[in-house]
């Protein structure tokens, strides 16, 4: 396009945009009428402009040049684990979350693997160094990624217990950190986070919180090794439904951790696995899952996650189901081969509104980490409960603007459907139960917003 048609017309100053809007206001107040307030205590402008550049960064945010297309998978029979793992490698996934509560055949839930074109992503719910090594042998001689995820500090916050104890669990990941080579062992649960109400700062505040307990531990004197140099950390994030925001939550999380790596002399590569959050997902009307889910997976991509995990539309009520999952596979196979998501090289960079964002979100999660650090550190504010109380107050303001119908779940508090029925299709308990037993600290807990008002409704069916 010519330069002639731009030399025309005067640059205009974003404070002379505001005077123009103040005038269309006709005396209204500006504040209360357009600048919207948010739950992380951003506030939103009604238009950005060149002059909001200032919030560019020379931190280089490592956002990768593409995504994987994941799909999850419980191992519990290892023969059909196997058959659901090469049938939804064979159907578009690049990449698989292997999910176990106990110890499996890896050759026979491996069987006939495509290890050169998919990575390998591991959530065990238990802690085995013998287990870890038998891994790690199996994968020696494959041309494949693998991430073992070890985050015995998430398990501690998930569940109220270590996997063993404090110092056996420690043992265990010192002694496999040191005994295999790969360097994707570390993992830190952002997603609980998310899923039990803690706003996006405090999510940002926390994974690094969290990531900062193992850097500390593992860079220390008597830890120090090579392999410990070389380490990466993954973070599991759960994504939900305010688009640009969850856009900036990621590039602010890449922009932190590059910076707090780069003081411990670390690589600082920043792997994210995405997943849509479980907070604003509903029993009655779920095919509205279906939109938010996508539009989850759109902010995740383009924030810069390098594989995004989606969730299936019933996953909160029905077992783990071929429909499902296929829909949910799909959904990333659309974006990703024809919604033009395919190539994502940082997209949202030099988006006035979105850098704006990223910045304050980072300066603010800044400043939270430093007051945690300044405390004693992410595992004495878990101990002490202080992590606890605040992301309650935080869930607790989220779920009053649900209950009065500002935060709209459409379906469930906004146009719902009363001739809906689910008691009778409830494969899956979707509510949040808590388990009788001991612990050493209240686990953080993950609850839906729609949960209260889902149970009323199913009680009196």
């Amino acid at each position: 396009m010519s330069d002639f048609l731009f030399s025309e017309f005067n640059e205009v100053s974003a404070k002379e945009w505001k005077q123009k809007v103040q005038v269309d206001l006709k005396g209204a107040d500006y504040n209360d009428t357009l600048i919207w307030k948010n739950l992380e205590g951003i506030d939103v402008k009604p238009f950005y402009h060149q002059d909001d550049a200032k919030y560019s960064s020379s931190v280089d945010l490592n956002h990768p040049s593409e995504w994987n297309i994941a799909q999850s998978i419980f191992i519990d029979d290892e023969a059909i684990s196997n058959h659901l793992i090469i049938n939804t490698t064979e159907r578009g996934a690049e990449a698989v979350v292997i999910t176990a509560e106990k110890k499996f055949n890896i050759e026979r839930v491996f069987e006939n693997f495509p290890f050169e074109t998919c990575s390998i992503y591991f959530n065990l719910k238990f802690h085995a160094e013998d287990f870890y090594i038998q891994l790690s042998h199996f994968f020696l001689d494959k041309k494949t990624s693998v991430y073992y995820n070890i985050d015995i500090i998430g398990n501690l916050a998930r569940t109220g217990n270590w996997f063993h104890n404090l110092n056996q669990d420690h043992e265990i990941l010192r002694n496999t950190i040191q005994k295999i080579s790969d360097k994707n062992i570390l993992s830190v649960d952002g997603a609980l986070y998310q899923n039990a109400g803690a706003n996006m700062v405090q999510q940002i505040a926390y994974c690094l919180a969290h990531a900062n307990e193992y850097l500390n531990y593992f860079t220390s004197e008597k830890n120090t090794g090579e392999n410990q140099k070389s380490l990466t950390i993954s973070f599991n994030l759960a994504v939900g439904t305010n688009y640009f925001f969850e856009i900036a939550k990621i590039r602010s999380l890449r922009k932190l951790y590059t910076i707090l790596a780069k003081e411990y002399g670390l690589t600082t590569d920043c792997h994210i696995v995405s997943i849509p959050t479980k907070r604003n997902k509903t029993l009655y009307d779920y095919n509205v899952n279906l939109l938010r889910t996508t539009t989850e997976n759109m902010s995740a991509v383009l924030g810069g996650a390098n594989t995004v995990c989606s969730l299936a539309y019933d996953s909160i009520y029905h077992k783990s189901n071929e429909f499902g999952e296929r829909i949910a596979r799909n959904q990333l196979l659309i974006l990703k081969e024809e919604s033009y998501f395919k190539a994502s090289d940082d997209p949202s960079r030099g988006s006035y509104y979105i850098e704006s964002l990223s910045q304050q979100m980072a300066e603010k999660a800044l400043i939270l980490f430093k007051n945690i650090e300044a405390s004693g550190g992410f595992l004495k504010q878990l101990k002490e409960g202080v992590l606890h109380r605040k992301i309650k107050e935080s869930a607790e303001k989220e779920q009053q603007l649900f209950d009065n119908g500002d935060l709209v779940l459409l379906g469930t508090n906004m146009h719902p459907n009363e001739n809906d029925r689910m008691k009778d299709d409830l494969e899956l308990y979707p509510f949040s139960k808590i388990k009788a037993r001991k612990t050493l600290i209240a686990p953080i807990l993950e609850r839906r917003l729609a949960e209260k008002k889902e149970t009323k409704r199913v009680n009196q069916e």
